[in-house]
């Protein structure tokens, strides 16, 4: 049966949600604020560039009035971690009595943000390892095929059946927490290093120093999760962070991305938050603390980025 869905955000993520939603034959809808974004989905559709260059766009319905979008029964929620009290806000008038929204954002804290505006019944957790770059408005690359986790939930039936039929490699999941940290620990291992020394995922590995840097950060946010009693789905931190780095090495990641765009970056909710859950149980965080000072001084403009790729 095909479903019309709605996805808030319209970056890399969501444009990649909306085109193959929408190549499946479901009714996709894009709520977002990015004046380029839309002009470009409104006009061109959602688009994705394969491998070989070729570029395949999909019809989407993307606004920046929650009106166009109200009574939505299922909605994504793929905006950045620091646009997530805004589209709760919207949610809250838009979304349906008894509908859904799904987080499958970047950090901690999201859902709780969620819950605030739409009550704990009408918000599941979700996280997805797929990786997408925004090459322009509305444009977007796959950057290498993941899973898509999401915590069970009775109300999930309709848009797990459209996730399924649109090719994403989808799994039900008790708990999503483990995975959420899991995701946590890589991120701010990776993510505040490629963006600060303005390298791809896989050349953190090539240099002892900044490789040293990403193990102490994996171990430092592991030793948080353990202490808020947060079993991780693997043994070792510092295995499981470079071998995301060795699988994504081409990958420049979303943080990365941010700088490079002079765009706020979701360094609040990942190094941040482990600062903060971190100072919570006593256990001090300096790897992170030095990581999240330094972003927010590029973001800021005190550091000017270099890359220009």
């Amino acid at each position: 049966m095909k479903q019309d869905i709605l996805l808030v955000g319209t970056g890399a993520l969501a444009t990649l949600f909306a085109a193959r939603l929408s190549e499946a034959g479901h009714g996709v809808h894009m709520l977002g604020t990015w004046k380029k974004g839309l002009a470009e989905l409104q006009m061109h559709g959602a688009r994705i560039k394969d491998v070989d260059g070729n570029e395949r766009a999909y019809e989407v319905h993307a606004t920046d009035d929650p009106c166009e979008v109200s009574g939505a029964k299922y909605a994504l929620v793929l905006v950045k971690s620091w646009q997530t009290e805004r589209a709760a806000h919207q949610l809250k008038q838009v979304l349906a009595s008894d509908g859904l929204a799904v987080t499958l954002q970047n950090g901690i804290g999201n859902r709780e943000t969620l819950t605030r505006d739409l009550g704990p019944a009408r918000v599941s957790l979700g996280v997805t390892t797929t990786g997408a770059t925004l090459l322009g408005p509305g444009l977007v690359k796959i950057g290498g095929e993941g899973i898509l986790s999401l915590e069970q939930n009775q109300a999930l039936g309709p848009l797990e059946a459209a996730l399924r039929s649109s090719n994403f490699n989808l799994q039900i999941v008790e708990d999503a927490q483990s995975l959420i940290w899991g995701k946590l620990v890589i991120n701010a291992a990776i993510n505040p290093l490629t963006a600060l020394l303005q390298v791809s995922n896989g050349e953190l590995l090539s240099h002892p120093k900044a490789r040293r840097m990403m193990g102490e950060l994996a171990r430092e946010t592991a030793e948080v999760a353990a202490a808020e009693h947060v079993h991780l789905p693997f043994n070792n931190p510092v295995d499981a962070a470079e071998d995301v780095a060795r699988k994504t090495a081409a990958n420049y990641s979303s943080m990365f991305q941010d700088v490079l765009r002079g765009a706020p970056t979701e360094i609040d909710a990942i190094s941040g938050a482990v600062m903060k859950r971190g100072a919570k149980h006593g256990i001090k965080t300096p790897y992170n603390k030095a990581c999240w000072t330094m972003v927010r001084a590029t973001v800021r403009g005190a550091v000017r980025p270099v890359y220009a790729g």
